[in-house]
């Protein structure tokens, strides 16, 4: 929970007044999206909206964080939940995203019943995994969170002047 503070906090101080504002936002978004889609392998990868939002701003891609730690597929399950969990806020951001600039990545949301069927999944994959499973998908969590913690400090800084 804490975690999911933070970053909520670091992404706060991003204003989408601008193209620009909302550029830097995406950018640390993508900074953390690419190395935790190769890693958590989602059903519906989203770099690709990622990557067609930043074309459409005349913006780069950045250049990806590397993901602290590694482990088994408990971890992998745990960075999947954050990096899932993000679609909900997601869905909440997008309302900020004025007329005219692009929102593919933002409006890319669990279809209906998705976050609970996902939900399910994990349940299901940790079923019989006891502590030693759980432990492995917190650290997979954790990690994700600080992907994306990362990412917005990046692109803060980059965009003081």
């Amino acid at each position: 929970m804490a975690n999911h503070q933070r970053v909520d906090d670091l992404f706060s101080g991003f204003s989408f007044d601008s193209p620009a504002g909302y550029g830097a936002f995406l950018k640390a978004h993508a900074r953390a999206v690419m190395p935790l889609e190769q890693l958590a392998m989602p059903d519906a990868p989203r770099l690709p909206h990622l990557m067609e939002d930043l074309t459409a701003l005349g913006e780069r891609m950045p250049d990806p964080l590397p993901v602290e730690g590694q482990g088994g597929e408990a971890f992998r399950w745990g960075a999947l939940y954050a990096l899932e969990g993000s679609r909900l806020g997601g869905a909440m951001l997008e309302r900020r995203v004025p007329p005219g600039l692009p929102r593919a990545y933002l409006s890319s949301v669990h279809g209906k019943g998705g976050w609970i069927a996902f939900q399910d999944a994990l349940d299901r994959a940790a079923d019989g995994g006891g502590d030693a499973w759980i432990d492995d998908a917190i650290r997979g969590a954790e990690a994700a969170f600080a992907l994306f913690a990362a990412g917005a400090a990046a692109e803060q800084v980059g965009t003081r002047g």
